[in-house]
């Protein structure tokens, strides 16, 4: 450990010294340098001591005259050099002149000094002097022997020239000449075929060759930059193809215009094949080759214009053949159509559809023309990258192959282009091989296609071009005009676009149908439609719809979305209908058993056999069934008012109207739901509520009208699960939720049945406790308050036992007898009469037994037990 008596030492203790050293150190370093060591003075030592004289000698001249910037026309420098002051001291003019004479003695002094220390430099480097002149005249007899050396080459060079080289190089020339002999003749003729571009051109655009004359120009304008740059003739022709171009940009956008219009407002009687189909591949070719991508949007607002007219003309055409309707006084084709009676409208509403059917099947087929030659030209692209991508190792290796041939003609250009350096030589050799073969190819490109362009326009002036040999004239032009050419990223964007254009036409006509639905249904005339009529209107725009998808793939929404408007408007009138005939049925009804006509019975015979739907009307015969007094449902007899057999029919027609118009069945549901409820609630109140003692002008509520009630919703009880079953079958799984509607109707029918039999029990429980208040035990017997008792059960039994099942019957007797057992057992127990044997107790005995006989006389109730042993209170032990 270092000891803690001693300071912590660190660099800044250093500071002081180190700044005080550095300065020192660096003038000792410069020393160094500076001064000789002790060799140096050794040898210094041996200099004669001559120029330790000349140097003190120097000395004695100021640094003044020294110094490289010393200039008399300085002032400063002029006053130190010669001090005025001396002149015009207080010494008058005999000591001026001493002065001066003094001045210039010294003056004269510091350059005897310097002169003589140049002459003895002079004299210590005579020797080096001498060397360099006698080096001069060796140097001057070693040129004189070279230039005879050089004299003597040239002559032996210019004697094999003569004898050697000049015959073959003129050869040689010869050789060339007679090359660019044939080189301008290739130009003249490429020159030529050059002259004939616009004429070939104009040719070629009056078939309507879009293709070709792009192809044509876009060759000629290469062959104007590279093989004929310059040429004073074609210095206007480069900006006169240019502006041609541009044309014929303008004359296919126009083309492709009037080929759209003309194709779409075409009459769709005629034959569903796509129009002039070869040249609308020319001028898809041509204007893709132009990258003019944007001719979908032409054709699409053409589109939209002809899908207007399509309306406008069909509703033309009908209301030709109606009389009522005078389009000179109504103009506007949305009153012509709500003047118009529904099978009218309807036959129109047909019209249209099938119109735009047509009109969509003709677009497809013009759009798939379309794709094929987007798909054709992404297949040329792909395939020409392909090529570009194989053929990059030969192209190396023909390279290799000819450089040796890169190199005769580099030599050659030597030799016939005196002063030329090898790699200049070579630099344009390679230039003019590039050159001479581009000019080549395009001259054979130019020529060929001018040729064959002509050749083609004269034997196919008169008709249309044949697909084979438009498609591989394209395929030639694509690959001359590739810098045009659209990228795959583009092509794939325009066939997209395709498809989203025939979405698009499907839109459209779904947006016209709409227009029309509403502009029937303004005035409301579609509300007002019969079942059958508005189901026939469903049945078409679903038939309308389902075409429109498997022609365009596409589920349009519009005409769905305004027949389900215009649904949800019959649902309402549809229920509200029914709903007001079955309160106006209610209302009049007075609960009593109706009979049961044929065509009911054979209602709920379809419904047991599956089918839940309204039969067909059959024409009545000579032999039609009577009535029946029981509606026989699923074995079992069902009395019913008149009111009930009609509601059966009524939420019939609400399946029906499911089965036809699949897209309102939640709303139908949620009606008919309504319609339950409201029978339910209505019936409870004018039977149980007594509301129907004022609305009919009944005199009494009786148990037959309970009874009968309660039989009626028991058989309404009985068919909603059917409903439910059928109802389940036309909805989707995430709308199974309404379904709980059904659930809950159910349950207050059974509440309401519950209450009707508790009315009935509570009807004879009054009679119970009316009679047995007064019950006395004495003779004789059976004794008139137990007569009295049986003969309300009678007449309750008589009201009862053709409306209620057995079951039910011997259930409501059971409730009724405990009823009974309880204020008998109640009196008895005030009257102190009790099981003891006595003369009171059998005197009860013997009304007890009449009480029992005569109940288990009633039909039905002959096995039931009436426990009368209850009446008796249970001794305690």
């Amino acid at each position: 450990m270092p000891s803690f008596h001693l300071p912590n030492i660190t660099r800044d203790h250093f500071g002081p010294y180190l700044q005080e050293m550095t300065q020192r150190e660096r003038i000792h370093e410069r020393c160094k340098t500076i001064c000789p060591s002790k060799d140096d003075v050794d040898a210094v030592c041996s200099i004669p001591t001559n120029h330790d004289k000349s140097r003190a000698e120097l000395e004695q001249v100021p640094k003044i005259f020294m110094k490289p910037e010393f200039g008399l026309e300085d002032p400063s420098t002029f006053n130190t050099v010669l001090p005025w002051s001396h002149f015009h001291s207080a010494g008058g003019k005999s000591r001026d002149v001493a002065s001066s004479k003094l001045l210039q003695e010294k003056l004269s002094h510091y350059l005897d000094i310097v002169e003589v220390s140049i002459a003895r430099q002079i004299s210590l480097r005579s020797e080096a002097f001498f060397h360099a002149m006698s080096s001069q005249h060796e140097l001057q007899d070693q040129l004189q022997e070279t230039q005879q050396a050089v004299a003597v080459l040239r002559s032996r060079t210019a004697a094999m020239d003569r004898v050697m080289c000049q015959g073959p190089l003129r050869a040689l020339r010869t050789a060339l000449t007679r090359n660019n002999c044939v080189k301008l003749h290739n130009k003249l003729k490429l020159m030529a075929a050059v002259h004939q571009t616009q004429p070939t051109v104009q040719l070629l655009l009056s078939t309507s060759e879009f293709v070709g004359a792009l192809e044509l120009i876009s060759t000629t304008k290469e062959v104007l930059q590279q093989e004929l740059q310059g040429i004073h003739s074609f210095r206007h022709l480069g900006s006169q193809l240019c502006e041609l171009e541009k044309l014929i940009d303008k004359m296919m956008v126009e083309d492709f215009t009037m080929y759209a219009r003309s194709d779409l407002n075409r009459s769709l009687k005629e034959e569903a094949q796509v129009l002039e189909k070869e040249r609308l591949e020319s001028l898809v070719f041509g204007l893709l080759r132009q990258r003019k991508l944007d001719f979908l949007d032409i054709y699409t607002d053409e589109m939209v214009t002809a899908a207007k007219a399509i309306v406008s003309q069909c509703v033309a055409e009908c209301v030709v053949h109606i009389e009522e309707i005078d389009t000179e006084v109504i103009v506007k084709l949305a009153d012509q159509m709500r003047l118009m009676t529904f099978p009218q409208w309807f036959e129109l509403l047909e019209n249209i559809f099938e119109s735009f059917l047509l009109f969509l099947q003709r677009i497809k087929g013009t759009l798939n023309v379309i794709r094929n030659v987007v798909l054709q030209v992404l297949s040329l692209n792909q395939k020409n990258r392909l090529l570009a991508e194989t053929s990059s190792g030969p192209v190396d290796q023909d390279a290799c192959q000819g450089s040796s041939a890169l190199q005769g003609e580099a030599e050659l250009a030597y030799l016939t282009h005196e002063g030329l350096f090898i790699s200049d030589a070579l630099n344009e050799a390679q230039q003019q091989q590039e050159s001479g073969a581009v000019g080549q190819d395009q001259r054979f490109a130019l020529g060929s296609r001018v040729q064959q362009n002509r050749t083609e326009t004269a034997a196919e002036s008169d008709s249309s071009f044949g697909i084979p040999e438009m498609s591989a004239g394209r395929e030639h032009s694509f690959i001359s005009g590739e810098n045009l050419i659209p990228t795959e990223l583009e092509l794939n964007q325009v066939n997209s676009s395709l498809q989203e254009l025939l979405y698009k036409a499907s839109d459209v006509s779904h947006d016209r149908c709409v227009k029309v639905l509403t502009a029937r249904a303004k005035d409301g005339s579609l509300e007002r439609l019969s079942s059958a009529e508005f189901v026939s209107l469903s049945q078409a725009v679903e038939g309308f719809v389902r075409g429109t998808e498997q022609l365009c793939s596409r589920r349009s929404i519009s005409l769905r979305g305004a027949l389900q408007s215009q649904a949800n408007r019959f649902v309402n009138r549809f229920h509200e209908e029914r709903k007001t005939k079955l309160g106006l049925l209610l209302d009049n009804e007075r609960w009593k058993q109706a009979e049961v006509p044929t065509e009911f019975q054979d209602l709920v015979n379809s419904i047991a056999d599956g089918k839940i739907s309204l039969p067909e009307r059959k024409v009545s015969g000579p032999e039609d069934r009577k009535p029946a007094e029981f509606l026989l449902v699923n074995g079992q007899k069902y009395a019913v008012v008149g009111t009930v057999l009609l509601l059966i029919r009524i939420f019939l027609e609400y399946c029906q109207c499911v089965n036809d118009i699949p897209s309102i069945t939640t709303d139908m549901l949620t009606r008919l739901s309504d319609l339950l409820k409201h029978f339910n609630s209505r019936s409870c109140q004018l039977v149980l509520g007594a509301g129907a003692l004022q609305v009919v002008g009944l005199k009494t509520i009786t148990t037959k009208n309970l009874a009968l009630a309660s039989r009626c919703l028991q058989l309404v009880v009985y068919y909603i699960p059917i409903i439910r079953a059928h109802f389940e079958t036309k909805l989707q799984p995430k709308q199974f939720n309404v379904l709980r509607h059904f659930d809950h109707i159910t349950k207050d029918y059974n509440d309401h049945i519950t209450e009707i039999s508790a009315k009935l029990v509570a009807i004879m429980d009054s009679l119970f406790e009316k009679f047995l208040s007064k019950y006395e035990v004495k003779a004789p017997m059976p004794s008139a308050c137990f007569r009295n008792i049986c003969k309300q059960m009678a007449k309750m039994h008589e009201a009862i036992f053709d409306l209620l099942p057995e079951e039910q019957t011997q259930m409501l007797f059971l409730r009724i007898n405990a009823s009974f057992k309880m204020h008998l057992k109640r009196q008895l127990a005030r009257l102190g009469v009790s099981n003891d044997g006595g003369p009171q107790h059998g005197l009860v005995v013997v009304d007890v037994a009449f009480y029992t006989e005569n109940i288990q006389a009633l039909k039905t109730l002959e096995q039931l037990d009436l426990n009368m042993a209850e009446i008796w209170e249970q001794k305690s032990c």
